[in-house]
């Protein structure tokens, strides 16, 4: 009777002992009320956690070497022009300024200065993939060879096309020449645009920096030599 009457009151104070433990104590408790046998399948059913390499390699890897992620806007462009549309390194009158929204103001391309009738030229190797009329302005678009998918596309207007759609092209290749159109610059001018799906970007980045220095070149007279006749 004594041990019974011993038990009982075990039973009864075990309660108020729970009662009695700080809250993040009872997770510590549970664990060790489980049967030994249940350790390891707890143990196998939690994710392994990633290594310190490939936590490092994720935080650095650029979204246009992610397998599966397509390059997008923010990714760099490539330096893959080797001409400029019109002239040798014709004046830029009005630069990009990328608009804050998709709809917002801005100047989605460059202006270049050319007079009417100049010959304007593809910067890169590419297809049309436009040639025409859009709200009375002549246009013409290429896709650039080897800058993903999407490809780059460069867009050039007002230009009386000499292209038609398909047609390939190597860089400095002739795509017609500047139409007589105003309101868009006060004097003579090509836009020169370009894009990556929907998104614009800025054109003289697909230039090099020898191209975006280089000044056209002059011939100078030289001392003891005759001018020819």
């Amino acid at each position: 009777m004594p041990l019974t009457r011993r038990t009982r009151t075990t039973r009864r104070s075990y309660p108020s002992l729970l009662s009695r433990l700080p809250a993040a104590a009872l997770p510590s408790l549970a664990l060790a009320a489980l049967p030994a046998l249940a350790l390891p399948a707890l143990a196998l059913a939690a994710p392994p956690a990633p290594s310190s390499a490939a936590r490092a390699g994720a935080a650095i890897a650029p979204t246009s070497v992610r397998a599966g992620v397509p390059p997008g806007p923010s990714d760099p462009v490539p330096a893959v022009g080797r001409a400029w549309p019109v002239g040798l390194r014709p004046q830029v009158l009005r630069g990009w300024e990328p608009p804050a929204t998709d709809y917002g103001p801005g100047h989605r391309g460059a202006d270049l200065a050319a007079e009417p009738g100049a010959p304007v030229r593809a910067v890169a190797a590419g297809r049309v993939s436009f040639a025409g009329r859009v709200a009375g302005r002549g246009v013409v678009a290429v896709e650039l060879t080897g800058t993903g998918e999407p490809p780059l596309r460069t867009t050039y207007e007002p230009v009386r096309p000499s292209v038609a759609k398909g047609d390939v092209l190597r860089a400095a290749d002739q795509v017609g020449t500047v139409e007589e159109v105003g309101g868009h610059c006060p004097v003579g001018c090509v836009h020169w645009g370009l894009l990556r799906g929907r998104g614009y970007l800025d054109p003289l980045t697909l230039l090099p920096p020898w191209l975006l220095r280089r000044a056209p070149s002059r011939l100078l007279p030289v001392l003891g030599v005759p001018l020819p006749r």
